[in-house]
């Protein structure tokens, strides 16, 4: 057994030349490297600094590309213990968090630069809207919900159908076997997304989507909107329609970005929504509103009582208002009961103020339009 005795001088020689790479050091510079701090903090490296740069924008180059290419292929779809963790997640209590936050007015001074960072995040088009000024917005909350100028989108008086809202769509066509395409090649279930219509027609051997046409002659088709975080959030009635009854099925509020919605299936049937059900020149029409992360708060401005998002919920329950039994001062009602809406119009169009929208700060739109064949 060998002993060997090292002194403190031989150690701390050897600490410094270990941290010096080697090199000898004096004990008077190891002093003053250590009273000033030089000589301990590496010195930036441009080349190694330009490489890591570039590495990083080559990897999200190819994530982009890889995303890209899978879209072209069948996707991979969550398992049902990938889902219920991610439902796990305090979704809801964060987005009611963020809902406060977004309400909280900000000191003028700091308006422009948090409004300038979000529309540099997200690519938000400040030409479009009724005020550039930044400073105008009192919150994000404001900001998120910003108008857009009467021009920018005009809608066709000679069309019988406009969009719903200022976002891109996913999917649409025509329903097939009561399935729905949230994006291509993942479905969900239009009896599980809309619920059931009446006691009789659950009672009926006809499909649901049979159930839902008037008439042999028609058909049913559907297209799906998404808002991104840089869109114009408010939503409006795409046809002159009559509106019956709401349902709001309480939920998630998991993402609906258009890569989530490729890998959880029934997405749109898990997460919040409230559905606007009725009937147009054609038959059955309905409108819905689907809640998302951070989104959660869907308003109609012809239903006060509306309240999304609540802090408790039983899980697969829905709830149902009935326009045409109950009576409302706010609602413009038919003879036949009901909630009459009108398709949007700017001002420059029908020669008065635009009317309101069925403002939301949901993600993803559901329109189902019934049309003759």
């Amino acid at each position: 057994m060998r002993a060997y005795i090292i002194s403190a001088d031989s150690m701390a020689a050897a600490l410094r030349r270990l941290i010096s790479g080697g090199r000898v050091v004096c004990r008077t510079c190891w002093q003053r490297s250590l009273s000033t701090g030089r000589g301990l903090i590496p010195r930036p490296r441009p080349f190694a600094l330009l490489l890591g740069t570039g590495g990083g924008y080559l990897g999200y180059q190819h994530y982009k590309k890889k995303f890209q290419q899978d879209e072209e292929t069948s996707p991979h779809l969550a398992t049902p213990t990938q889902v219920a963790l991610y439902r796990s997640f305090p979704t809801r209590f964060l987005s009611r968090a963020w809902g406060r936050l977004n309400e909280m007015n900000l000191p003028t001074w700091l308006r422009k630069p948090i409004y300038s960072l979000y529309i540099w995040t997200f690519g938000v088009n400040m030409q479009e809207a009724a005020v550039e000024d930044l400073h105008h917005y009192r919150n994000l909350g404001e900001f998120f919900r910003r108008r857009l100028k009467p021009a920018v989108r005009p809608v066709c008086a000679a069309s019988h159908l406009t969009s719903p809202a200022d976002g891109k769509i996913l999917h649409f066509g025509r329903v097939k076997n009561s399935e729905v395409e949230q994006v291509k090649g993942v479905t969900y279930s239009l009896e599980h997304f809309l619920g059931p219509q009446s006691m009789e027609q659950l009672d009926s051997s006809s499909s649901f989507r049979d159930v839902l046409l008037s008439s042999p002659d028609s058909d049913l088709f559907h297209v799906v909107v998404y808002l991104a975080p840089g869109d114009y959030h408010c939503f409006h009635s795409p046809a002159d329609w009559k509106v019956e009854l709401r349902r709001h099925f309480p939920g998630s509020l998991m993402s609906v970005n258009p890569g989530v919605a490729r890998w959880v299936k029934e997405l749109f049937c898990l997460n919040e929504r409230v559905v606007l059900s009725g009937q147009w020149q054609h038959g059955f029409f309905s409108l819905t509103a689907v809640g998302a992360t951070n989104v959660g708060s869907i308003r109609l401005y012809f239903d006060q009582e509306l309240q999304t998002n609540a802090p408790r919920y039983r899980k697969g329950s829905f709830y149902d208002r009935s326009y045409v039994a109950t009576g409302n001062q706010v609602l413009q009602r038919t003879s036949e009961g009901g909630v009459a809406l009108q398709k949007a119009r700017t001002a420059n169009q029908s020669g008065r103020r635009p009317r309101r929208p069925l403002r939301t700060e949901g993600s993803t739109l559901q329109r189902h339009k019934k049309a003759m064949m």
